[in-house]
């Protein structure tokens, strides 16, 4: 029973396996002996910043493979450890002061690679999984459009199947970190006859390909890990659809299920642990921000301080409770959404909270000088990016009434409508 119970989360508990004690230890000599400190990499002469962070990741995650600490809860057929979530945590601990590739968990990791260990087949597994895990590939997901995002099944990029090949002609967009990407699973419409859920298509698709052109899309941050893609008969063989044609619709849900498991933060996935370290926004809470700017004295401030704190520790405690109770089976899988809602809504309020204590500063200050209020006030602008990663929060809300409280859908009038009879935007 345990086994099934695991297999539905996409991983098998092995039967034995070293104890978490031993494991922990294991990892704390070998990453004292081979991973850097954090914050101690060094720069790259002529390589833009955000392609230095890629560089170093996939070195990172070559080390880790090598060591026998990549893909801990991935099986080992596949290049992982085929370990469990305790070896994960008891890793993602110990690691806490070393450098970790962690911009590989999302989307590569945990969404890619945990839907195609679902839902791929045994030569896709063994490629692009194990790729992944050993450093050697990154993947990203080609999802949103200009016309489809929220409403993903309105999506209009096509494949025509033309003997053993796919041609691809279409638009994505807001793809994450794509740019470092080098294949991506990539949803199309491959019937147009059919209603717009059942027509869909989950394919591979290499991302740096001449008949693909990539641009990049600055936030108002000055971040460009978004980007926007426009394929112009793009070739790719058929044994890279994912699944079975046309029936895309439950394989993007399956990946969708993986991206709110990660968002929320319950992903099994997941290794190392960003806000553990020492330098960056991330390390800064609402508790040490209020000392820099003194305002620990504040019987105001401490309110807001307590009050974030309070709401970190409730959405801890969900992950947990939901993390369990999709493993047991006593929640649906759908019940990934409760996580990715209460963790939007938890970073949400902590930004603003961020932003409160740090009052005006947080606009106008020095990047160099007073960093910390500056990346603050960046983050009190990006807050809302949280809230719409992985699907928005009113697309969880209606998730979680009608898949796990099954409450009445809502109305859709297109449902069993041919897509190519929908009326759309031009």
């Amino acid at each position: 029973m345990q086994t099934q119970r695991h297999r539905r989360m996409g991983f098998t508990m092995p039967a034995e396996v070293e104890t978490v004690e031993d494991f922990q230890l294991r990892a704390r000599t070998w990453l004292a002996e081979n991973m850097p400190k954090a914050g101690s990499l060094p720069i790259r002469e002529g390589i833009d910043p955000e392609e230095q962070v890629w560089l170093d990741a996939r070195d990172l995650q070559k080390k880790l493979f090598a060591g026998g600490f990549a893909g801990i809860c991935f099986p080992k057929e596949y290049g992982g450890q085929g370990l469990t979530r305790p070896h994960q945590a008891a890793f993602n601990q110990e690691s806490a002061d070393y450098e970790m590739p962690v911009v590989l968990n999302v989307p590569s990791l945990a969404i890619c690679s945990a839907m195609l260990l679902d839902m791929g087949s045994e030569d896709q597994k063994q490629k692009y999984i194990r790729g992944a895990i050993s450093g050697e590939l990154v993947l990203c997901q080609f999802l949103s459009e200009p016309s489809g995002g929220s409403d993903l099944a309105g999506l209009l990029t096509r494949a025509q199947r033309d003997g053993d090949t796919y041609i691809i002609n279409g638009q994505k967009c807001w793809s994450t970190n794509a740019f470092a990407a080098d294949f991506a699973t990539c949803l199309v419409r491959t019937d147009w006859d059919a209603p717009k859920h059942r027509g869909l298509s989950m394919i591979i698709v290499p991302v740096h390909d001449p008949a693909t052109h990539l641009q990049r899309v600055q936030m108002v941050n000055g971040s460009r890990e978004f980007c926007e893609e426009f394929f112009t008969d793009l070739v790719v063989p058929a044994e890279n659809l994912v699944g079975v044609e046309n029936d895309g619709w439950t394989v993007g849900q399956r990946q969708l299920f993986f991206e709110r498991q990660a968002v929320g933060g319950g992903s099994a996935y997941t290794s190392g642990n960003a806000r553990a370290r020492n330098t960056g926004h991330d390390a800064i809470t609402p508790a040490s921000l209020a000392t820099r700017v003194g305002k620990n004295s504040d019987s105001a401030v401490r309110e807001l301080v307590g009050w974030s704190h309070a709401n970190d520790v409730v959405n801890t405690q969900v992950i947990k409770r939901v993390t369990v109770g999709m493993t047991s089976g006593e929640y649906p899988a759908h019940a990934s959404s409760i996580m990715r809602l209460t963790g939007a809504e938890t970073n949400q309020l902590r930004n603003d909270i961020m932003f409160e204590i740090a009052g005006e500063e947080a606009v106008v200050a020095d990047l160099n000088d007073q960093a910390v209020l500056r990346q603050t006030g960046v983050a009190y602008l990006m807050r809302q990016a949280g809230s719409l990663g992985g699907g928005s929060t009113e697309m969880s809300r209606n998730m979680i009434s009608e898949r796990v409280l099954m409450m009445p859908r809502e109305l859709a009038a297109d449902r069993d409508v041919p897509f190519r009879d929908v009326r759309r935007g031009r």
